[in-house]
C-alpha cells in the first residue's frame, strides 16, 4: 500500500503525522510513504530522516486581507495543483493524509481531482484556511477537540484528541536528569526555563528575552531557542551569562524539555500537545490575531497554561510572569496536573485504523 502525507511550512502540520508515520510502521513495515511539503519549510530534514522519500512543491499562502501577493499565490496554488497531479499519477497512493498547511491544499484537491481519497486531522480548536478549503474533498476528517466538530461536516467527523510520537515519549522516559544536567552544563540547584520563540523565531520574543537576561539569569537558567538562523543575529547583542543557553532548533530533541522547570512557548497545538504529554507547568505567548489565541485560551480556562498577550508584552511583565510562577510551587503543581488532562491520547492509534478503512 502507498500513502502521501502532506503538510509543512512549519512544524505545527508535520509532527502529528510524524506520530500516525511511527504507529504505521509498527503496524506494516510495508507500506511506502511520500510526502509532498514546501520547497524552503524546516519540514524536509526532519522527514528524510523518518526514510521517507520527499517531494516539494510550490504553494500560495491565501490571506483573509488585502495583499498583492494574494494575486501572485494564486498562481502559485494552480502551479503546485498541476505539480501534485504529476507526482500523484506517479506514485499512484490509496490515500492522501494531510493535517492542515497551505502546501496540503493543492495535494488534496489534486487527489480528488484523480479519484484519491483524503484524510484530514483537524489539531488547532479554530480551524484554519487550508483544511477549511479542503474538507469538502476529504473522506473523513479527526479533531482534537469536540468544539471544532461544528466547523466540518458531521457526519465526517471524529474526536480522537491529537497524535503523539512514540519516539518522544521513549526518548522522555528514558532521560536520566542527572546526566543531562552536566551535558548541557546546567546547576542542580536553580530551576530551568525554557523558552521557545516559535519555529520561525518570532523576533519580539526572542527580544524580550535578551532584554530579561539581566533579572532572569539571577533567579533561574535560561534555555533559549531562538528559531533558525537567528542565532547569529543576537549573538552580537547579548552578555555571556553564565545560566543562559542558546539554541536555533531543536525539534528531534526533548533533553531540555525533560530538565525544564517552566516552559514558555508560543500555542502551536504540536506544542502544546507534548506539553500536555509530560504535564510541563507552562507559559503561553500565542500570536496575535490567530487560531494560537483560541488553544490559549481553551488551555487557560482549564486551569492549564497562564497567557502572556503579545500586545501588552514588554520585560518588566515577562519577568514577573516568570518570577511569579517560579515562587509559587502550588500554582506549579496545578498547572502541571491541570495541562496533563487537557488533550485525550491515543490519537495515532485511531487514526491509524481510520487510514486502514478509507
Amino acid at each position: 500500500m502507498k500513502i502521501v502525507f502532506t503538510g509543512g511550512g512549519t512544524m505545527g502540520s508535520v509532527v502529528p503525522l510524524l506520530a500516525v508515520i511511527e504507529h504505521l510502521k509498527q503496524k506494516d513495515p510495508s507500506i511506502d510513504y511520500l510526502w509532498i511539503g514546501t520547497r524552503y519549510g524546516p519540514e524536509k530534514q526532519v522527514v528524510v530522516d523518518y526514510n521517507i522519500d520527499f517531494k516539494h512543491i510550490f504553494c500560495g499562502k491565501l490571506r483573509r486581507y488585502f495583499s498583492f501577493r494574494n494575486i501572485i499565490d494564486v498562481f502559485y496554488v494552480i502551479f503546485g495543483f498541476l505539480q501534485s497531479l504529476l507526482i500523484l499519477k506517479k506514485f499512484r497512493p490509496r490515500v492522501i493524509v494531510s493535517a492542515g498547511g497551505f502546501v496540503a491544499v493543492p495535494v488534496v484537491w489534486a487527489g480528488w481531482f484523480l479519484g484519491i481519497k483524503s484524510f484530514i486531522h483537524q489539531q488547532d480548536v479554530r480551524p484554519g484556511l487550508s483544511n477549511k478549503l479542503c474538507a469538502w474533498c476529504a473522506e473523513k476528517i479527526t479533531v482534537c477537540f469536540a468544539s471544532s466538530a461544528a466547523y466540518f461536516n458531521e457526519k465526517k467527523i471524529l474526536v480522537v484528541g491529537n497524535p503523539v510520537r512514540e519516539s518522544f515519549r521513549r526518548e522522555f522516559m528514558k532521560a536520566d536528569r542527572n546526566k543531562l544536567l552536566a551535558k548541557y552544563n546546567f546547576k542542580q540547584n536553580l530551576p530551568i526555563v525554557l523558552i521557545t520563540a516559535g519555529g520561525r523565531g518570532s523576533l519580539l520574543i526572542n527580544d524580550i528575552v535578551l532584554d530579561s537576561l539581566d533579572e532572569l539569569t539571577k533567579i533561574c537558567q535560561i534555555a533559549h531557542i531562538t528559531g533558525r538562523n537567528r542565532s547569529v543575529r543576537f549573538a552580537r547583542h547579548k552578555k555571556n551569562y553564565a545560566n543562559y543557553r542558546e539554541y536555533e532548533f531543536m525539534i528531534d530533541d526533548i533533553n531540555i524539555l525533560r530538565l525544564a522547570d517552566l516552559v514558555v512557548s508560543r500555542a502551536g497545538m504540536s506544542t502544546l500537545t507534548e506539553l500536555t504529554c509530560l504535564g510541563k507547568p507552562s507559559i503561553i505567548i500565542p500570536i496575535p490575531d490567530s487560531h494560537q489565541e483560541d488553544n490559549a485560551r481553551y488551555f487557560a480556562e482549564r486551569g492549564a497554561v497562564e497567557i502572556l498577550e503579545q500586545k501588552n508584552l514588554e520585560p518588566g511583565k515577562f519577568i514577573a510572569s516568570i518570577k511569579e510562577i517560579l515562587c509559587d510551587k502550588q500554582k506549579i503543581k496545578n498547572l502541571a496536573e491541570n495541562i496533563h488532562h487537557v488533550i485525550k491520547f491515543g490519537a495515532e492509534e485511531k487514526i491509524v485504523r481510520i487510514i486502514g478503512s478509507i
